[in-house]
């Protein structure tokens, strides 16, 4: 019998549920069983695609093009597995579907309520992922905070699935907040209390609570939390912050948290093998010499609107033996300053992607000082488009060399509207979305990281590299080296004089693992080092 376990939060947001989430799925994974991950979020946005990285970080894309939320890019870092667009669920997905249903014609007769509906689309969907992968145990995350109107028809469906299933073959995990307060800085567990009585009214014991804190529980605490959330004291697992997020997988281990989870459910203890994560662990615990990179944005006040990219170095660092230190920098006050004033310390700069006209040309600035200086730079989506500019307005002498995306009167479009995007009106899910194939070429940097002809990379864009101006870039040195397989898209440029330099139109960040680092990633880390070497 397929088995599931659900992964609430109390307290607050943001409280750690999607790394839990993760490492139990790596700790299972590591055991044998075969997993599935999905996150469910009760914003009544239809996917994650059209909402500002200040409202909710990091838009993810998957393979088959879905715009999700931030934390797939946990679950596939942790389990090293390609999620798909049924990973990830939104209220407006959900009530979009009851909805179509309901013009359809499929409810004739009934009055369509939240339960049964709702709450049996929910659990349709939840089953149906589980069966599709095949899955021995799925896991779900539910976002949002316990206690919020939004989750309620969320809670309410995987209280059913209980029933449906069977007791044995669910169990539930929250994971809450100790915080502390007041200028002892006691830690207090009562809201933990208050978080798990909210979910206790509505029906849902929790099997075990995971306690998000700065500092270890003591043995009161944890038989306070045991008491008044009525969970056996093993059943209390503390979730110490660490430095590194790989890291969690083994503090849960060590505090017997599969053993639980399987006894649960009902499921022998199989024999983990935890040598592939161990290695990631070595990588990042015992690095040869470091190297700094700046990533320079305009949403780098919020970490996670870039966390895949700041990931994807760090596997870059793993696998060079390397520690990657970040210098978050601003490309709007970039525009205000210098890049020799804020970018003379680097061995490293990374252009990420990104829309909209605010902070572009400190971009561009801080591209001109890579590639003038022989600095490695990695661009990343409009990291590549702003590398374009920059090289058409100062290598080509195109003034005023522009994106129509910035500047629609620009005299020089070299980035241009994708012709199949001309006839788009709506917003959401319409761009360029999803896996794609790319042709690199014979003795270009890009085949020397790759080390394939062929390759498949995910996309988020509207605008691509103009074909009427193909032949000029390349005519004054720059590299069209990866390509679509009819030859029109650009999808990587380089410098071939240049130490390292290489932007995709992609977002490989996306494809990333700590225990195999993206190439370009891995590239230029070994890249960033050997100018750290020899400056």
């Amino acid at each position: 019998m397929r088995k599931y376990i659900f992964v609430t939060g109390g307290v607050i947001s943001g409280v750690g549920k999607g790394i839990t989430t993760a490492s139990i799925g790596r700790l299972l994974k590591d055991r044998g069983f075969r997993i599935s991950l999905q996150k469910i979020d009760p914003y009544l946005n239809v996917d994650a695609g059209t909402m500002n990285p200040y409202q909710h970080g990091e838009v993810f894309v998957t393979d088959d093009g879905a715009e999700t939320d931030l934390d797939l890019g946990h679950y596939e870092r942790f389990i090293d597995q390609n999620l798909t667009r049924e990973s990830n669920l939104t209220t407006g997905g959900v009530y979009e579907a009851v909805i179509r249903k309901e013009r359809k014609g499929e409810y004739l007769g009934s009055t369509v309520q939240v339960i049964p509906h709702i709450t049996d689309e929910i659990k349709a969907r939840i089953t149906g992922l589980a069966e599709r992968t095949e899955a021995d145990i799925a896991i779900v995350e539910i976002g949002g905070t316990v206690g919020d109107i939004e989750s309620l028809p969320f809670l309410e469906a995987i209280r059913q699935l209980r029933t449906d299933v069977g007791p044995d073959n669910v169990l539930y995990a929250h994971v809450t907040l100790v915080p502390f307060v007041g200028p002892r800085q006691e830690m207090k567990t009562k809201p933990t209390q208050h978080s798990v009585r909210e979910l206790r009214s509505i029906g849902i014991q929790p099997d075990l609570i995971i306690c998000r804190s700065k500092f270890p529980l003591t043995d009161e605490m944890i038989r306070k939390v045991s008491l008044f959330c009525d969970v056996p004291r093993e059943a209390v697992i503390v979730g110490l912050d660490t430095n590194q997020i790989y890291e969690i997988p083994f503090v849960f281990e060590e505090q017997g948290l599969t053993q639980l989870v399987l006894d649960g459910l009902r499921l022998p203890l199989t024999s983990p093998d935890h040598s592939e994560w161990r290695q990631v662990m070595e990588g990042l615990r015992a690095p040869e010499d470091g190297v700094t990179v700046a990533i320079v944005g305009k949403y780098v006040e919020l970490r996670d609107a870039y966390i895949s990219v700041a990931e994807a170095l760090r596997h870059g660092g793993i696998a060079n033996r390397c520690q990657v230190h970040l210098k978050w920098v601003d490309s709007e006050q970039l525009e205000r300053s210098s890049p020799e004033e804020m970018l003379s310390d680097v061995n490293g700069i990374l252009v990420p992607g990104g829309f909209g006209p605010r902070g572009v040309e400190g971009k561009i600035q801080a591209i001109n000082f890579a590639r003038t200086r022989g600095l490695p730079f990695l661009g990343l989506c409009l990291g590549l488009q702003t590398a374009v500019i920059e090289f058409a307005r100062n290598a080509c002498a195109l003034s005023g060399a522009h994106s129509t995306e910035f500047d629609q009167h620009t005299p020089h479009p070299v980035i241009d509207l994708l012709a199949s995007q001309r006839s788009v009106t709506d917003m959401g899910a319409t761009m360029r979305l999803g896996r794609y194939e790319c042709h690199l070429a014979p003795g270009s940097l890009a085949l020397a990281c790759y080390q394939e002809r062929i390759v498949y990379e995910r996309h988020r864009h509207r605008f691509e590299v103009n074909p009427k101006y193909h032949q000029i870039l390349q005519a004054h040195g720059l590299r069209l080296s990866g390509l679509s397989p009819d030859g029109r898209l650009v999808e990587i440029i380089e410098l071939p004089e240049h130490p390292f330099f290489i932007a995709s139109q992609f977002h490989p960040e996306f494809r990333s693992r700590p225990n195999r680092a993206h190439p370009l990633f891995a590239g230029f880390i070994r890249a960033a080092r050997a100018q750290a070497g020899s400056a």
